[in-house]
C-alpha cells in the first residue's frame, strides 16, 4: 500500500508568533476559498506550480514539495531543543490544513506520540467529520471568522459561512480555540459584521479574540504568480483605527489582542 504524503510549500522555523513559545510552522498548499487579501496565494492550488523567484525574476521555483508522514516529522523534530526550551512546538497553517486532512491527522497524532505542542490555523471550511478527528491531536486551533453573512461569504470568499460556523462551534467544544478576525477595510470592518463575529463567539462562552490588521505583504507574490491583486487600493488601518476598534469590542466584553 502506497504510503500517504502531503504537499507543503513553505516551513518556517523559529517562529514566536501563532502558538506558544518557539514554534515551527509547516505550510501545507491547497485552499478551497479565494479571500482577496490573501497573503499567501501560493498556497491555493492543490498542486505544485512555479513562481518567479523574488530575488532574480527572470529565475522560476517551484513551490509545492511533497513529503511521506515520515520525512516531515523528521525535518520538523530538528527543532525538537527549542521547543523543549520555550514550551513551544509545531503549528499547521496553508493553504487551509483541512483540504489535507487525512495526512494532517496522521501527522499530527505522530507529532502527539513524540509529546509536541501542537497549534493548527485554519478557515474552519472543510469536513466537519475529519476536523472532529483530528482534533484530540491539536492542543491550539487558531480559528479565523471572516464574513458572517452567508450569501457575502459564499460571494467574496467562495465558501459557505454555515460550514465555518458548524467547524467553530466543534473546536470551541473540545475548550482549545483562539478566534481570529482578520480586519480588512471594506470587507470584513462593517460594525454589523463585527457584531455577528462577536455573538458567535459569545455563544460558545469565549470571550478572547485575535484581530488580525489587514497588511499587503503578500502583494508582490500576485505579480510573480502572473496574477493581479485585487487590494492596490485598500489602505493599511492606521493605528488610531485599530485603537478604537479594540475599544469598541472590549466595550462588548472581550479581552483583545491585535495581531496573533
Amino acid at each position: 500500500m502506497e504510503e500517504k504524503k502531503g504537499l507543503v510549500f513553505n516551513i518556517q522555523r523559529y517562529s514566536l508568533n501563532d502558538g506558544n513559545g518557539i514554534r515551527t510552522i509547516v505550510f501545507f498548499k491547497g485552499c478551497p476559498l479565494r479571500c482577496p487579501w490573501c497573503s499567501n496565494p501560493e498556497s491555493q492550488k492543490m498542486e505544485t506550480e512555479y513562481m518567479k523567484s523574488m530575488q532574480e525574476t527572470s529565475r522560476l521555483k517551484q513551490v509545492g514539495k511533497w513529503y511521506t508522514i515520515g520525512e516531515l516529522v523528521k525535518e520538523v523534530l530538528k527543532d525538537e531543543i527549542f521547543f523543549n526550551v520555550s514550551g513551544g512546538g509545531v503549528t499547521l497553517s496553508g493553504g487551509e490544513i483541512l483540504m489535507q486532512g487525512e495526512f494532517v491527522a496522521e501527522f499530527l497524532k505522530e507529532l502527539k506520540e513524540h509529546a509536541i505542542d501542537t497549534a493548527i490555523e485554519t478557515c474552519g471550511y472543510g469536513n466537519t467529520d475529519l476536523f472532529r478527528n483530528i482534533l484530540p491531536y491539536i492542543d491550539t486551533v487558531l480559528f479565523d471568522l471572516k464574513i458572517a453573512d452567508n450569501e457575502k461569504s459564499k460571494e467574496i470568499l467562495k465558501g459557505d459561512f454555515n460550514l465555518i460556523h458548524r467547524n467553530f462551534r466543534e473546536a470551541a467544544k473540545n475548550n482549545k480555540v483562539i478566534p481570529r478576525f482578520p480586519y480588512i477595510p471594506g470587507y470584513t470592518d462593517g460594525r454589523e459584521n463585527i457584531d455577528k463575529i462577536l455573538d458567535i463567539i459569545r455563544r460558545e462562552g469565549l470571550n478572547e479574540i485575535h484581530v488580525l490588521p489587514y497588511h499587503n505583504y503578500g502583494e508582490s507574490k500576485y505579480e510573480l504568480l502572473n496574477r493581479e491583486y485585487e487590494l492596490k487600493d485598500v489602505k493599511i488601518p492606521e493605528d488610531n483605527e485599530m485603537l478604537r476598534v479594540r475599544e469598541y469590542i472590549e466595550g462588548k466584553g472581550f479581552s483583545v489582542k491585535i495581531g496573533g
